[in-house]
């Protein structure tokens, strides 16, 4: 809603949103339960008559959602293609629809420039990135088309569990961990080390990393700092380090 800017009809948002628009938790707006845990009453209560929400839901949740009595847009975006759909919904309804076009342009515009800077078909990093820890779950399909725009082949199927054994396996030359809703606080010494995955290229070279969640697994245009953060760790030599990424310290033996 901020790069439609149309953050002042926003009445209520949660601590996710807050996270990756600050200026949605300055005090003038109520915060309220994801659309894992939503409340009725809290919806109804924050005086809304719109509610847009994304996955992932729960069946009571959503059930909460249309208790509230208010028009409500529903969200399962896998795609940066989704997401750009999505974007393009939202400012319709709002009635902005030229607005969502310019977000989405912008989108597109700084994607295709990483990827323009960064391809060559003969020198792309296998990368594995994790959205959850236990079970271990890669990261949506937008992540891996992150990853791709920054010259990576991603290792594994986006959006499915896959075994310790099978990333170790694939022999990832970069590790990356954006747990959902757990900010900048993988545990990467201890995921390497209970893994057994410091014989992976990606440890030995220390290019392990933690991406603040928000970053990577937010369908909106705050998935740019994600590819910028990807950039950095496929290529840290070509830019400059970004804000939200974190580097292991020590690799386990």
């Amino acid at each position: 809603m901020k790069d439609l800017g149309l953050l002042g009809r926003v009445v209520a948002c949660t601590k996710y949103c807050a996270d990756v628009c600050p200026e949605a938790a300055d005090g003038s707006r109520q915060i309220v339960s994801d659309s894992w845990s939503s409340q009725a009453e809290e919806i109804r209560a924050a005086g809304a008559d719109f509610a847009i929400a994304s996955v992932p839901y729960q069946v009571e949740a959503v059930g909460e959602i249309l208790k509230a009595g208010i028009r409500f847009l529903g969200l399962a975006p896998r795609t940066l293609a989704d997401i750009y759909a999505d974007i393009t919904a939202i400012a319709g309804v709002m009635g902005v629809p030229e607005r969502g076009k310019d977000v989405v342009s912008s989108m597109q515009k700084a994607i295709e420039e990483v990827h323009n800077h960064h391809y060559d078909a003969n020198a792309r990093p296998k990368v594995f990135c994790e959205e959850w820890g236990k079970p271990i779950i890669a990261s949506q399909p937008w992540v891996a088309e992150l990853i791709s725009a920054a010259g990576g082949e991603f290792v594994g199927e986006p959006g499915k569990v896959i075994t310790a054994e099978a990333v170790a396996d694939a022999q990832p030359d970069a590790l990356l961990a954006a747990w959902c809703g757990a900010g900048d606080r993988v545990p990467l010494e201890k995921i390497v080390e209970q893994r057994k995955w410091g014989g992976t290229p990606a440890a030995r070279t220390e290019r392990v990393f933690c991406i603040r969640d928000e970053m990577l697994n937010t369908p909106a245009s705050s998935l740019l700092d994600g590819l910028r953060a990807i950039e950095w760790a496929l290529h840290p030599a070509s830019c400059s380090r970004p804000a939200g990424i974190r580097q292991i310290s020590t690799v386990p033996k």
